[in-house]
């Protein structure tokens, strides 16, 4: 890729909100993970979200409906 397209590519997500995972993202991923029985990285994935205020996540693996918190989850391909 070339370094305008680089930088197109930056500049595209630049917006996004970012989840950084630091130790207090992980304990919480391991809680729920502990709790509800999810995979690790699917319990991290739910955490990130509820970070920065997301209502619903879309997944196809995770279970259709399910609610954590003010966090659902919609399977996209339903």
């Amino acid at each position: 890729m070339d370094g305008a397209a680089a930088r197109a590519r930056v500049e595209l997500y630049r917006h996004l909100r970012l989840v950084t995972v630091d130790p207090e993202l992980i304990l919480a991923a391991i809680d729920l993970h502990r709790l509800e029985s999810l995979s690790f990285w699917d319990a991290l994935i739910v955490r990130a979200a509820q970070r920065v205020g997301c209502s619903v996540l879309h997944s196809e693996d995770l279970e259709h409906g399910r609610s954590y918190d003010k966090l659902r989850v919609l399977d996209p391909f339903r």
